[in-house]
């Protein structure tokens, strides 16, 4: 059983949800399947952008990005959490539990940066048509690809050493089904508060600076959609944000919703389901049944697999 002496810390002892002992084979069973649909589903995104030709353009570099981002994430926490719901409770190795946390930080920065470049996009689609793929290159994409992924791990890695210099001396117990920032420190027996100071600028860095941008760039794309004289062109212009628009939602309102319950570790253990577990969920779904051009790609392969056989 997890110790709670002063010793230093080699192992968590991760306590995940209580009272699922009657329920547990069937939560299991129920994240096994969402963990594989999850995969598969960002998978086909991926192979559909990949494999067909009209899709090829930043819109949709982006979404095959957001997808790995989405495996990325899924991976690394829901495997631990069904060990975690299996056995009510897990260890995990000192160092394994800052790795996931490292990982998960990245995957949730990215997701946030790579929505703000999608709205980007949609911006200068809709705002700048005639410069649009002038301005949206290859090269372009590129650069803010990399830019995006080196910026994130190099911060967060900074973030995590810092981590390393704190003395954790016990409790060994995270009330929580994976290693996020809060928990973690709570277990530190040293003055968090220069990490604090980071956690600050990094929130600031890639979560509330992407919001503005996306913000900003909606502001824009609604005042140039209300300009279009027919209502048909209207509809036809905003439809090429909806899903867009639907996955920013799902990503920004569970965020939003878990800072205004700050102290309340039920509640915030359920709404970190929404962004850890249901959104790598929903995203290839949204973007798959709301976007036509995905659905025909989709039917074009679908086509040609059964033309081969």
């Amino acid at each position: 059983m997890p110790h709670s002496n002063s010793s230093v810390v080699t192992e968590i002892f991760l306590l995940g949800f209580n009272n699922l002992q009657s329920i547990k084979i069937f939560c299991f069973l129920l994240l096994l399947l969402i963990f594989c649909v999850t995969v598969c589903g960002n998978l086909l995104i991926i192979l559909v952008v990949s494999y067909s030709r009209s899709l090829h353009s930043p819109m949709y570099f982006f979404l095959t990005q957001l997808s790995f981002t989405d495996i990325l994430l899924s991976s690394t926490i829901v495997p631990n959490m069904l060990r975690v719901v299996l056995y009510e409770g897990t260890f995990v190795s000192f160092i394994g539990c800052l790795f996931q946390f490292y990982v998960f930080s990245a995957s949730e920065s990215s997701e946030s940066l790579l929505l703000s470049l999608m709205s980007y996009d949609r911006y200068q689609a809709i705002c700048n048509p005639l410069h649009y793929n002038m301005v949206m290159d290859l090269t372009f994409c590129m650069k803010a690809i990399i830019l995006c992924w080196v910026m994130i791990f190099a911060v967060l890695l900074a973030v995590s050493v810092t981590m390393t210099f704190l003395c954790f001396c016990g409790p060994n117990v995270i009330d929580h089904f994976f290693c996020d920032f809060d928990p973690l420190l709570e277990l530190s027996c040293s003055d968090p508060f220069f990490l604090k100071v980071e956690d600050m600028i990094l929130a600031v860095l890639f979560a509330v600076f992407p919001l503005i941008v996306i913000l900003v760039s909606y502001v824009y794309i609604i005042i140039t959609i209300l300009k279009i004289p027919s209502v048909s062109g209207r509809q036809k212009t905003f439809s090429t944000c909806s899903s867009h628009l639907a996955v920013v939602s799902l990503y920004y309102g569970s965020l939003i919703i878990i800072y205004l319950f700050p102290n309340k570790k039920s509640v915030k253990k359920v709404l970190s389901l929404l962004y850890t577990v249901v959104t790598p969920l929903l995203n290839p779904m949204i973007y798959s049944l709301s976007n036509r051009d995905i659905k025909q790609a989709f039917k074009k392969i679908k086509s040609k697999m059964f033309s081969y056989h």
